[in-house]
């Protein structure tokens, strides 16, 4: 079986993917990919399910060695990488050869790199997932000298890229109210949705940080509320009334109130935000949630159709002999201007 050996690798990269959904009861939130979008992308270059695992890369990659041949894919923030030396594409599907290297460098937008396999990750599943949830102990980072082994890969189709998403520079993030927010007056909401944010240096798994000028956002009665049910995307207020985006490894219940949600399909947006990036909130109503949620969906569905040959330069195609260039047999006595066609 194939697999990719660790040589270097950042700090906290993790096999991630969609999670394990169903285990609140158990104290375990859903964990899986900071960005499920890049997920589903690395599935489409690969021609695979966005169910498989892949790695997770937290603002820098690593060094890895094929032992094997391979299929690779790279998404999410985009990241320098090359393969023995020679620059690779971005939201793109490569081969990889046994012995060759594959370097991947620090993010130069975003924060969530990820490298697919052809196969996915097979590594150990653990209460239904391949998931790493590093705040409960379910896994643990990689390091150095862990292998990476390949599933079982049905396709061999290679060099496909991608037109991605650009979820890397902040935004607005679209929230609906929930059982909280009645909690914050409507002054209160709505200079929530009129202040500018930027994403704070508090950030991990978890959550996010929200940092602004002016005051806090105050609850009434916050310090009374009992703990109920987080799920990701939820805007928890701490006591000085600082929001907090909460993502993949929430956990799973908490007393602090709670404005809001945030769309499944701007979460990716919120994880992806650099220290610093402009972010802002805007309110919309459950159905408008609902409506952008499903087109959201409908699009990521889509992907597949969306992944294009790439356009490369043939000087630097190290698979440029596995091409059939030429179609027919040439002779080299043959007169190249003989059409066959005596009449």
């Amino acid at each position: 079986m194939s697999a990719l050996k660790t040589l270097r690798i950042g700090p906290l990269a993790s096999i991630q993917d969609q999670g394990r959904p169903g285990q609140l009861q158990q104290g375990v939130s859903c964990s899986g990919a900071a960005d499920l979008l890049a997920l589903a992308e690395g599935a489409a270059l690969l021609r695979q399910s966005a169910d498989l695992a892949a790695l997770e890369m937290a603002g820098i990659g690593g060094l890895f060695e094929a032992t094997g041949s391979v299929r690779i894919a790279l998404t999410g923030a985009p990241m320098q990488a090359s393969l023995d030396g020679e620059p690779l594409a971005w939201n793109a599907s490569h081969q990889m050869q046994a012995g060759q290297k594959l370097e991947i460098g620090a993010a130069r937008n975003g924060v969530y790199g990820y490298l697919h396999l052809g196969g996915g990750i097979d590594s150990e599943v653990l209460l239904g997932a391949r998931s790493a949830h590093l705040m409960s102990g379910l896994g643990k980072p990689i390091a150095v000298g862990d292998l990476l082994p390949c599933g079982p890969d049905r396709t061999r189709e290679v060099g496909l890229g991608l037109l991605a998403e650009d979820r890397f520079r902040g935004g607005a993030l679209r929230i609906v109210e929930g059982f909280q927010a009645d909690l914050f007056d409507a002054e209160t909401r709505a200079r929530f949705a009129n202040t500018a944010f930027k994403r704070g240096s508090r950030a991990n798994r978890m959550g996010v940080e929200m940092v602004s000028e002016g005051a806090g956002f105050a609850a009434a009665g916050q310090l009374n509320i009992l703990s109920e049910v987080i799920l990701p995307g939820d805007v928890q207020m701490t006591g000085d009334g600082k929001p907090f985006v909460l993502l993949r490894e929430a956990q799973t219940t908490g007393g602090y109130p709670r404005v809001g949600t945030v769309l499944p399909c701007d979460l990716s947006k919120v994880a992806q935000a650099q220290a610093g990036t402009d972010l802002h909130f805007t309110w919309v109503t459950l159905e408008e949630g609902l409506a952008i949620q499903a087109k959201h969906d409908a699009m990521v569905k889509a992907l597949p159709s969306h992944c294009k040959p790439l356009l490369r330069d043939p000087a630097m195609m190290q698979d440029l002999l596995s091409y059939q260039l030429v179609g027919g047999v040439i002779s080299a006595q043959a007169d190249p201007f003989e059409t066959g066609d005596n009449t």
